[in-house]
């Protein structure tokens, strides 16, 4: 074999060489691009959630049609729904309707509307309203009964529980919520009231599901804190209650 031979293949070696090494890294470092995508969605995932909640918001609503309108996911839909709700407010709260004259009225314009249109129907070549037979059936009925008869039960075993006086964290808890709530409501007449709670449930999921992860942080370190707020209280005061300092040992 010639000299020039022998140095054409040693040069071919020396390419190889190089190839393979470029594979490696290349190979290495998509490897480790992976590595650290996969990281990056494992530790998303296992983000601590407030209350330790594990399913998205959507599921916890129930992922029906309420929960699409209370996360807005059809926006034109639930803006008016809330414009609705507050230009009934307004009427009431506002300028003072009452709401036997309120529904009188929407009744008047309704049946007014309804009449107008089956007689004139025939001279504008539409056809006449129709109206459902049964609005509401009686599976649908039944269905409701049996929920309104649930929770009243449920209602009145937990008041039978706090009137017991087996539990006296419950009793003042209980109390001290029926306390605040009265003081909220000297405050705010009860239709006002009803529309701040139904504004906070109808717009406070959606807030919550856009800035997610900066609520869960700060709702972490508040019930953290309340948690030593707790403590506290039940290191000075509720642990010198003779009832609960007996159950506590039991």
């Amino acid at each position: 074999m010639s000299e020039g031979e022998e140095h054409g293949s040693l040069l071919e070696k020396i390419n190889d060489k190089i190839h393979e090494f470029k594979k490696g890294s290349s190979s290495s470092s998509s490897s480790d691009s992976d590595d650290d995508k996969k990281h990056h969605h494992k530790s998303k995932s296992k983000k601590k959630r407030l209350f330790g909640r594990t399913n998205p918001l959507h599921h916890v609503l129930g992922g029906g049609k309420a929960a699409d309108l209370v996360l807005w996911r059809d926006k034109q839909t639930s803006g008016s729904i809330l414009a609705g709700v507050t230009v009934i407010w307004l009427l009431f709260e506002g300028i003072g309707y009452h709401l036997l004259t309120f529904f009188c009225h929407s009744l008047i314009v309704f049946l007014t509307v309804c009449f107008v249109w089956a007689n004139a129907a025939s001279f504008i070549n539409r056809g006449p309203p129709k109206f459902p037979d049964a609005i509401l059936s009686e599976v649908q009925c039944l269905k409701i009964a049996h929920i309104l008869r649930k929770e009243i039960n449920e209602a009145f075993l937990t008041l039978r529980h706090v009137a017991s006086g087996k539990d006296l964290k419950t009793y003042l808890m209980t109390v001290a919520g029926l306390w605040f709530v009265s003081i909220i409501g000297s405050c705010f007449s009860f239709l006002t009231l009803s529309y701040t709670i139904f504004l906070m449930a109808y717009t406070l999921p959606m807030l919550y599901e856009k800035y997610e992860d900066e609520v869960d942080v700060v709702g972490e370190k508040a019930l953290i804190e309340l948690k030593k707020q707790y403590a506290v209280l039940d290191h000075k005061l509720l642990s010198k209650i003779p009832m609960l300092a007996e159950k506590k040992q039991h």
